[in-house]
């Protein structure tokens, strides 16, 4: 036979017939292992480079998730483990004990091989679905971990199998009747399992969501939802990880709502000092009917007033009889005719300005609108313009915003 011309060769140039059986024994060992290492090499730096060049430059891009995930470096692996298998009769006789024992190795690397290139592959299908649907912001991560982990468990299951000789089903019904301490080991893993299939079916959350979760500190973007976490860019940039079962167990809230209605809400007010405010004479309110956003307002509400209290023959020589503006009411006016005439209001969403309970702040004013650009910056300079401009025009009224008194208010009481 073919593997004894080695060693009758070297026992006729004057070697032991043990020694030469042991030297031809350990150059078929590193004959086998420089195979795999020269065959590995080769599969990488040509077949490898090949198939990623192949990938990378046709037209399309789903297949670009299986190079990113490592799925063909990984499935290469299977190179060197088929080599020890097709030349496992070569390193040890076929019915001795350390064959088998190699054998149970190598069928142990086919399971670790599989575990990897499936992994890859799992990793893929998640990057194709987001790159598919990652405008809606769906993911399918949370199911992909969960897979992953059964592959892990799968895997180890039939490794243990593999090197024990054990069929590995009946490993799993072991594994089945410790279900408590299966509970236990994986019962983080299996709430977030529960919850990722919650947040994705009743669409709760998705990556690009700005979600708010006071006892997290989280308060930003999702970048990411995985079975066990979600992660968050808070507006300061740093990262927020929430465990996915915490935003089925607890409040958060999600203004998401907000980014798809088309505006953002403005919910502010103005405190008005109560005692600033007072009746208009006729010749104030001709004043003010000069400001351009009040001229109709002022005519229109003075013709309904006078007509009332000649109807109802009231006394107008005292200033309380009857009906009359106020200074207060002509300024909710114009607030409402300036926000009406500001192009960055949504005019078809809720359109409020309203007097709030006075208080010992005085009486509030507020403003509740919607703004028509929801960019964070843009809609703070927006609500800002608005209450510059309205602050300002409060004298114009006679008016005084409340605030508590200040070392200029005791000043003054001193000149």
């Amino acid at each position: 036979m073919t593997e004894d011309i080695i060693p009758a060769y070297l026992q006729q140039i004057g070697l032991p017939e043990q020694a030469a059986e042991l030297i031809t024994y350990g150059a078929t060992i590193i004959l086998v292992f420089v195979l795999a290492m020269v065959a590995t090499w080769a599969v990488r730096r040509s077949l490898l480079r090949f198939i990623h060049h192949v990938v990378r430059g046709n037209r399309l891009h789903w297949d670009d998730a299986l190079v990113n995930n490592h799925f063909f470096q990984r499935l290469s692996w299977l190179v060197p483990v088929l080599i020890f298998h097709l030349a496992q009769d070569l390193l040890l006789p076929p019915d001795s004990q350390g064959a088998e024992i190699l054998r149970r190795l190598i069928t142990g690397g086919f399971v670790l091989v599989g575990i990897g290139a499936v992994n890859g592959l799992l990793g893929a299908i998640n990057d194709i679905y987001r790159e598919l649907h990652g405008k809606s912001g769906k993911t399918i991560r949370g199911y992909i971990d969960a897979a992953k982990i059964l592959v892990y468990v799968l895997g180890l299951i039939f490794l243990i199998g593999v090197l024990t000789d054990r069929s590995p089903w009946g490993l799993l019904s072991v594994m089945g009747g410790l279900t408590a301490v299966t509970m236990l080991v994986f019962r983080d893993s299996i709430l977030g399992f529960i919850a990722s299939i919650q947040l994705t079916g009743t669409d709760m959350v998705r990556v690009g969501d700005w979600i708010e979760m006071p006892s997290y500190d989280a308060d930003g973007d999702v970048i990411e939802i995985s079975i066990h976490s979600v992660r968050v860019r808070n507006w300061d940039k740093t990262i927020t990880t929430i465990p996915t079962y915490a935003l089925i167990s607890k409040s958060f809230k999600n203004w998401r709502g907000m980014s798809e209605s088309g505006g953002r809400r403005i919910k502010r007010s103005l405190n008005l000092d109560m005692t600033s405010i007072r009746f208009l004479s006729d010749a104030e309110l001709e004043d003010m009917a000069k400001i351009e956003l009040l001229t109709d307002y002022i005519r229109n509400r003075q013709q309904e007033i006078e007509q009332f209290n000649r109807e109802h023959e009231i006394d107008t020589s005292t200033i309380i009889n009857g009906r009359r503006q106020t200074n207060a009411g002509l300024f909710r006016a114009y607030t409402i005719a300036y926000l009406k005439q500001n192009p960055k209001i949504h005019k078809d969403m809720t359109f409020l300005v309203r007097q709030l309970k006075p208080g010992p702040e005085g009486l509030p004013l507020q403003i509740y609108v919607f703004s028509n650009d929801q960019a964070w910056a843009r809609y703070e300079a927006i609500q800002a313009d608005i209450f510059d401009h309205l602050i300002a025009a409060l004298p114009q009224f006679d008016l005084r915003v409340f605030q508590h008194p200040s070392g200029y208010d005791f000043r003054k009481l001193t000149v």
